[in-house]
């Protein structure tokens, strides 16, 4: 903290780690009061929200034209919202202006290994699992998925807990250090409403490997060509893991077994029952095969591994089983915001299939998500909801798609009566968008949440 108690501290954006950042920062006593900036005005902020900045007295620079004023600070605090290569960060920072952040800042300051685990969907899955496992090793869930912030906890870290830290491209792009342990999972493209190309974007992932040396540990992906090239990178020893071939060293799918061979690591091949995991899917397969892998290279037994595999409970919102009714299955798959990730849930099932998919439009592309469900024979109808509905039925139409086709509703309350009419005893409901939910709700958590709401009402709809 010396580094900062004497300077001019600014923070930029207001939500989970701004606000992390703020009290960190109040919490160690720096001389001057830090600085928020944020593109809302101060009546967009909630009143908890206004009351808690008002009693810490923070300075603050609001409204459109935000980022003109970075030149009040020093040193900027950068929450994941803000895209870091914004040309007022930029030209802020050619003119002296710090860029940090709380993962850079964390990563700088933690006294134990970090686990940092990346890719475009899975994350929260994988570093949950990681965490499970680790659990008698003082392992600290940590980043997007973890209920606790790093700053909350970097105070009280020794050096002999482990930290599994989800990280997103927008928290590793300006990263200069890479973890410990760096698993990437499937990467495609994502946030492309955000980043300026699918290069940039898989650009930013590449610290998750980049800067390692010979004792860190990269496991990647080798079934998608951009996790492979972000792998390759650093000079961590490299492990591989797939669900369709068998690879050097690593960790592949056989039948439902998982082969672990990592000879510098566990001197025989190992096995473990991936059909024990309470996982629907078996693109979690990929999930769970970078789990063992990096608890492998963490120093976790194999044995230990199989016990505690499947008393893994799974995540809110990801193929999440809720209450039947009536014969109706439902699963909430709202975290969903990419076109694969909705294919791989597809896959997923062999019951009578209603997939509801659409939502905030992000740029993606969907005519293999809709050659897929062509292909299906289980798929009874999609329901497309949305901004993006206009795009989801086009692509459906130019794939082939026969089935009954849904849409025109103004909300999902709407569109879940409408599948009522036609749904079975036997049918399963999905919702796994392929988009994310801010046309119709702030987050995908409230998407999911809405969804399991109505799946409850069913009867009444």
């Amino acid at each position: 903290m010396i580094d900062l108690k004497e300077r001019r501290v600014g923070v930029l954006g207001y939500g989970q780690e701004g606000r992390a950042v703020i009290e960190y920062l109040l919490r160690h006593g720096t001389k001057h009061k830090p600085v928020l900036f944020d593109k809302r005005p101060w009546d967009k902020f909630r009143a908890e929200e206004q009351d808690s900045i008002t009693r810490a007295g923070l300075d603050k620079v609001l409204g459109p034209d935000y980022l003109e004023h970075l030149g009040k600070v020093e040193v900027l605090f950068r929450s994941p919202g803000n895209w870091r290569l914004a040309p007022q960060i930029l030209a802020a920072e050619k003119a002296g202006l710090v860029v940090t952040s709380q993962v850079k800042w964390f990563f700088e300051h933690c006294p134990g290994p970090i686990i940092g685990v990346t890719g475009t969907k899975g994350k929260g899955t994988t570093a949950s699992l990681i965490a499970h496992i680790l659990q008698k090793r003082q392992a600290i869930l940590t980043g997007n998925v973890g209920k606790i912030q790093p700053l909350e906890i970097l105070d009280a870290l020794t050096p002999a807990n482990i930290i599994v830290y989800e990280l997103s491209s927008f928290q590793l792009q300006d990263l200069e250090q890479s973890p410990h342990i760096g698993v990437v999972l499937m990467v495609t493209e994502d946030h492309l409403d955000v980043h300026a190309s699918v290069d940039e974007y898989r650009a930013a992932k590449q610290a998750i490997t980049k800067y390692q040396a010979s004792e860190d540990f990269a496991i990647i992906n080798d079934d998608y060509v951009a996790s492979q090239a972000i792998g390759q990178l650093g000079e961590g020893q490299k492990y591989y893991f797939s669900r369709r071939h068998e690879v050097r060293q690593g960790a592949w799918v056989e039948g439902s077994n998982l082969i672990v061979k990592i000879p510098q690591v566990v001197a025989e091949p190992v096995s473990f029952d991936l059909s024990l995991v309470p996982l629907r899917g078996r693109h979690n397969w990929e999930n769970a095969a970078a789990a063992v892998l990096a608890c492998l290279c963490a120093g976790a037994g194999a044995e230990d591994i199989s016990q505690l595999l499947p008393s893994f409970k799974g995540l809110p919102h990801r193929l999440e089983a809720l209450p039947e009714q009536n014969g109706v299955k439902f699963y909430d798959d709202s975290i969903s915001t990419v076109p694969d990730t909705a294919e791989a849930a597809v896959k997923s099932f062999d019951e009578p299939l209603t997939v509801i998919l659409g939502g905030y439009d992000k740029g993606a592309k969907f005519g293999g998500l809709a050659k897929t469900i062509a292909e299906t024979p289980n798929i009874k109808a999609v329901a497309a909801i949305g901004a993006t509905a206009p795009a989801i039925i086009s692509a459906l139409e130019k794939a082939g798609y026969g089935q009954t086709l849904l849409h025109g509703y103004q909300n999902l309350r709407e569109t879940m009566a409408a599948i009522k009419e036609i749904a079975a005893a036997g049918d399963v409901v999905l919702l796994s968008p392929a988009c994310a939910s801010f046309d119709w709700y702030p987050n995908y958590k409230e998407r999911g949440n809405d969804f399991r709401r109505l799946a409850e009402q069913w009867d009444n709809l």
